[in-house]
């Protein structure tokens, strides 16, 4: 009979996968090993060490940061994204949240909208990629949007939604968004390898993400912010989310109330066969709390990582390239469901 090994080897041959696949049990490593190229002009190998960059995965960071500052005071999931905007941003109503916003439920118009039909490998942002490097920058993206539907009224998946985000945080918190991360979150995680990092002038032991065109090794360089913000660009490790949901679940970040209610249900997304708390994605059942999930997926990046906190078992996939990650982190949550 097959073991794991075989079968996420078997995979990775077969689509060309690049990037690494770990599975963990209460801190203890079942299995991790790295597949492919970090930098193909180059053939650096991937490690287990090596950092990638996660996407949207930033996003269940940014609500970390948000409930946080609820924590402290300084916010509370009904303050209006109006009351710290100030003049900025118009078209938002005057309704939305900050639970909104978190619940993908704001009904705000999306500067990357991923239900428009783009292609992975297009060339969407608006404006120069290198403007894009504060979160305050941002404005210049997110304006001029039509709202979808009244706050509150459905759930919509919205990148955007999360750079208010960031910029709520940053205005309320008297910090660069970035640090707010990296003390807020990274810090009292134990993240030692995670950060945002400007996609041109990355550092040793960081994957360089490539696009799914056969015969091409072009980079992303050009397709994504070159800096990110709240809605994704933070660039982590295996090791390092092994340790972000041991920290969650031990109320390291935030307290455990507010992770459990972080963690409560609030959409039915029939599409992803899941539902959404704030920040995080959940399993489908109506009351299991048996796996919570952080995905991303854009031009060169692939991440999923799964927590069961029942069994304390965690697997991660990261990768720089598209092909094979996807098939690998079905095999995986299928062939661990179980354990």
């Amino acid at each position: 009979m097959p073991t794991l090994e075989d079968m996420v080897d078997s995979i990775a041959d077969a689509t060309g996968f690049a990037g690494v696949v770990s599975v963990d049990r209460g801190g203890e490593s079942e299995f991790a090993k790295a597949y492919g190229l970090a930098h193909r002009g180059h053939e650096i190998a991937n490690t287990v060490g090596t950092r990638f960059a996660i996407a949207s995965g930033t996003k269940g960071l940014t609500a970390l940061v948000v409930v946080s500052l609820i924590e402290e005071g300084v916010l509370d999931l009904s303050t209006t994204a109006r009351s710290v905007l100030g003049e900025d941003l118009p078209l938002i109503d005057d309704g939305v949240t900050v639970e909104h916003l978190l619940a993908h439920r704001s009904g705000i118009g999306d500067y990357f909208d991923e239900d428009a039909g783009h292609e992975i490998t297009d060339y969407v942002l608006p404006v120069p990629v290198h403007e894009l490097a504060t979160t305050e920058q941002y404005l210049a993206v997110l304006g001029g949007h039509a709202s979808k539907f009244a706050p509150g009224a459905s759930f919509s998946y919205n990148n955007g939604g999360y750079v208010v985000l960031a910029l709520i945080a940053e205005r309320v918190g008297g910090q660069p968004f970035h640090d707010l991360v990296r003390h807020r979150v990274c810090e009292p995680a134990g993240m030692r390898d995670t950060d945002f990092l400007r996609s041109d002038e990355l550092p040793e032991r960081t994957a360089l993400g490539y696009l799914p065109i056969e015969g091409v090794s072009r980079t992303n360089v050009f397709h994504l912010p070159v800096l990110g913000s709240g809605d994704g660009g933070i660039y982590s490790t295996v090791r390092d989310f092994t340790s972000f949901w041991h920290a969650l679940y031990g109320g390291k970040i935030v307290s455990s109330s507010w992770v459990s209610e972080m963690l409560r249900p609030r959409s039915d997304v029939p599409s992803e066969s899941r539902r959404y708390g704030l920040g995080f994605w959940l399993p489908e059942s109506p009351g299991s709390q048996d796996t919570v999930l952080l995905e991303g997926y854009d031009a060169g990046v692939s991440f999923r990582s799964v927590h069961r906190p029942r069994t304390r078992l965690t697997h991660t996939v990261i990768s720089n390239s598209t092909p094979g990650a996807w098939p690998i982190t079905n095999l995986l949550e299928k062939e661990l469901a179980q354990r």
